[in-house]
């Protein structure tokens, strides 16, 4: 095999994840608070799913991946079993039916995130080049999602699920077919925490990999106002097209994947996880400011659109590198694992949940002038401020070793 076949069939991989990932996530608040008519707390808890699998992927890729099954035979499994439950979802009207299976949705998908990482960072030559290569397909999946969906005019729709659901079959079927990538801790002498992927908390010991974890956790509280709240910041300003239009921040995606290892060897880790972090706070200011201003509004939402791809790609995907060079071959895995537990986990768990909160507690008496439901200024103020002070926390505390520069 070629190794740009194999590029080929891994970049194959992330489109289809997050093809299945756009279809639901970005429109579900407003298919729940339109359709369903869930209040803000219950969207919050909804979006909380996903952290809530993600909190307890890494202990299944520990067992599984890194012990007992082939990587890829495991995504294959869950991606069929997730297409089930999806098409089940519109079925269930109400929260009490709704919210338990979709934990359980997530607790069949996001592990297939985490697995597809590793097992592409396993299989590539140079995973510092090559992985942000076959990365930058994952947003060009989001993007088809969006715009898919958007063809279906699905935003307020259960299709959204439906469509979810036919990609969830599809990636099961491919996965059977990637390269094998065997239990890398098969037959070996390893210990329970090993085998639960709790190895990987060994890293912590290292006061920089600390400080990058703990700065990862406390921005993904604020980071996570932006899923949960745009698309009801738009659907209350009425925009047509909406998700064509949010689509335009996979283009960025795309167009800073391949910037990325430019940056990372010229400026190293530190300094392009900074310029990432800042992105994230200059996007909650721009979000802040068209709330209040008519004139300039869309402009200033699409400015903060537009600053998608620095805003993830700077933070996620180097953050993923970073980790993966911390951590070698034999913890790849579990560390995928721990990073996925402590960004989708634990940071997304109290982020949706306070986003869900703030949402619900800036509701208008009186709708605005422009016929907004919320405050949304104060509401975007507050991941704003937040996102500064984990800025401030990383540059004082991060210290990069070597020359501060990745290598190429």
């Amino acid at each position: 095999m070629t190794h740009s076949y194999l590029r080929a069939r891994l970049s194959y991989l992330m489109f289809v994840q997050y093809f299945i990932w756009a279809c639901w996530y970005v429109s579900m608040g407003t298919y729940l608070v339109k359709t369903l008519h869930f209040d803000g707390a219950q969207v919050g808890l909804a979006y909380g799913a996903f952290a809530i699998a993600a909190m307890i992927s890494p202990f299944l890729t520990g067992l599984l991946a890194d012990r007992y099954f082939a990587s890829e035979k495991i995504i294959g499994v869950l991606g069929i079993l997730g297409a089930v439950v999806l098409c089940v979802l519109p079925s269930l009207k109400t929260f009490s039916s709704f919210y338990p299976a979709l934990i359980l949705y997530c607790l069949l998908y996001v592990p297939t995130l985490a697995l597809g990482n590793a097992l592409s960072l396993h299989h590539l030559k140079n995973p510092k080049k090559d992985f942000p290569r076959v990365k930058l397909f994952s947003a060009v999946g989001f993007v088809a999602g969006l715009i898919g969906l958007n063809f279906l005019n699905g935003a307020e729709s259960s299709i959204q699920f439906y469509l979810a659901g036919a990609g969830s079959l599809v990636l099961g079927l491919y996965a059977f077919f990637l390269p094998h990538t065997p239990p890398m801790k098969q037959g070996k002498d390893v210990s329970v925490g090993e085998i639960l992927g709790l190895d990987a908390l060994a890293l912590l010991k290292r006061p920089s990999f600390a400080v990058f974890m703990a700065s990862m956790f406390f921005l993904c509280i604020p980071l996570y106002f932006y899923f949960v709240n745009l698309g009801i910041y738009l659907t209350e300003l009425k925009w047509e097209n909406m998700l064509a239009k949010t689509s335009l921040a996979q283009v960025s995606d795309v167009i800073f994947f391949l910037l990325l290892p430019w940056f990372l060897h010229r400026l190293g880790y530190k300094k392009t996880i900074l310029l990432g972090i800042a992105c994230w706070v200059a996007r909650y200011l721009l979000l802040a400011t068209s709330a209040q201003s008519p004139g300039w509004q869309e402009a200033w939402i699409f400015a903060a659109i537009l600053l998608h791809g620095a805003c993830y790609d700077f933070l996620f995907i180097a953050g993923q590198l970073y980790v993966d060079e911390t951590a070698g071959p034999r913890m790849r895995g579990a560390a995928q694992g721990l990073i996925a537990f402590v960004t989708w986990g634990a940071g997304s768990f109290l982020g949706t949940l306070l986003a869900g909160q703030v949402l619900a507690a800036n509701v208008l008496v009186t709708p605005s002038v422009i016929g907004l439901s919320h405050d949304w200024q104060a509401i975007w103020q507050v991941p704003a401020l937040c996102s500064l002070a984990v800025m401030a926390f990383f540059f004082t505390f991060f210290k990069e070793a070597h020359s501060g520069r990745a290598s190429s």
